[in-house]
């Protein structure tokens, strides 16, 4: 990544992660940018570092503008590695007269990096700083998605710098939303969202009614990650209102694994039931699909239909995984139901309502299950399942 201009003396400076593949669990096809953002006022200030891997692209950019060493500030928006993982290089090698952080930041730093002696300046919701001709203002936003997430509001510039929230796991050397396919970039903030920030959900929701409060104007925001917001700003902040709502499409899922193709063959069944009653359906074999690209589309789905051969008197693995998975996510306002082939014990359906009981996602069945190969009969039962399911989709949906 080169240098950008964002304003007049305000610089993209951070790195691309174009090799990065698995982001703890998270697939990126697509690789990522560690965001980071330098400001030259009276106080040089820099937003938030690099992974460390990636500390030399940081540096190499910032002395395409001035030597690292004349930063006078250091703020940080969010201590996970990803963005802080520099944070000791860089302390060691600029000196910052001071370094901003939430409350919960100035724990998290000092228990990463073992460092009670750098220069604290804690800031809170509401707290300014001033650079010279510019001002900070600082928003904290815990759980969005670490204790110490905070958003930071340059004033004059009208630039939200928002930290992991609005951001995309998105490699590109183009900086700007309306500079690449805005559908592959809402693509990845859909993934983003329903892969890290899902289960903030509800603070989400209170957080965006805060920043209408406030009545930002906001011209810019600049996340941590992939593009920068300036062209569609309303289309990402709409989005995150839906999907923090639990908003879905008249959608469903049918999600699966299957041992010797009879839960497969129930899977499809139903699926078929449910095309019947005029309700959109994705098929998904746990064997070929990634579960964070299952995740991002059960964001948007309103019911989700899960099938398991039974295993060694449990789930097939995929699926148990794919669950424990989902259960972190705590996806919700979703109707559900489980099916599943068995030989001798059959446990895998009410091992699945469980899961989904413990996620408190509505059950419209009991469950279907069947002894060895679907016959007709069972098949039949299967597309009538579908069509309940649908009825449902279309008539009611969770609360």
């Amino acid at each position: 990544m080169t240098t950008t201009e964002l304003a007049q003396g305000i610089y993209s400076v951070g790195a691309i992660d174009w090799d990065v593949r698995d982001f703890h669990g998270y697939s990126t096809y697509r690789g990522t940018t560690y965001n980071a953002f330098l400001i030259i006022d009276e106080k040089i200030t820099l937003i938030d570092t690099v992974k460390r891997s990636h500390l030399d692209q940081l540096l190499r950019n910032i002395r395409t503008i001035i030597e690292p060493e004349k930063i006078d500030y250091l703020i940080v928006n969010h201590v996970e590695m990803d963005h802080s993982g520099s944070l000791p290089a860089m302390m060691e090698l600029i000196k910052p007269e001071k370094l901003f952080c939430s409350p919960m930041g100035q724990k998290a730093i000092i228990e990463h990096f073992h460092r009670p002696d750098w220069p604290y300046e804690v800031v809170k919701s509401g707290n300014e700083i001033s650079l010279g001709k510019r001002t900070i203002s600082f928003l904290e936003t815990r759980m969005l998605h670490w204790p110490d997430s905070m958003f930071s509001y340059l004033k004059e510039e009208k630039i939200l710098f928002s930290s992991d929230a609005f951001g995309q796991h998105f490699a590109s050397s183009e900086r700007f939303d309306d500079e690449v396919d805005l559908s592959v970039v809402m693509q990845e903030s859909a993934k983003y969202y329903a892969n890290i920030l899902y289960p903030y959900s509800p603070l989400i929701r209170k957080l965006l009614a805060s920043v209408a409060e406030m009545n930002l104007d906001i011209r810019m925001i600049a996340p941590d990650h992939g593009v920068i917001w300036r062209s569609h700003m309303e289309t990402i902040l709409n989005a995150y209102g839906r999907w923090s709502r639990n908003e879905a499409e008249n959608r469903a899922l049918v999600i699966y694994d299957s041992m010797w193709h009879s839960t497969e063959e129930m899977a499809h069944a139903i699926g078929a039931g449910l095309q019947e009653t005029g309700v959109g359906v994705a098929m998904i074999n746990l064997k070929y699909h990634h579960r964070s690209d299952v995740m991002t589309q059960v964001l948007g789905a309103k019911a989700i239909v899960i099938g398991s051969s039974t295993l060694n008197n449990g789930l097939l693995p995929q699926m148990a995984g794919f669950l424990m998975y989902m259960r972190g996510l705590k996806p919700a306002g979703k109707l559900a139901a489980a099916f599943g082939s068995f030989g001798w014990s059959g446990e895998a359906v009410a091992l699945i309502n469980s899961a989904l009981t413990d996620m408190k996602i509505e059950l419209v069945e009991e469950g279907l299950r069947h002894k060895y190969v679907p016959d007709a009969a069972c098949l039949a039962e299967c597309t009538a399942m579908g069509k309940r399911i649908g009825a449902r989709v279309l008539n009611g949906s969770a609360d």
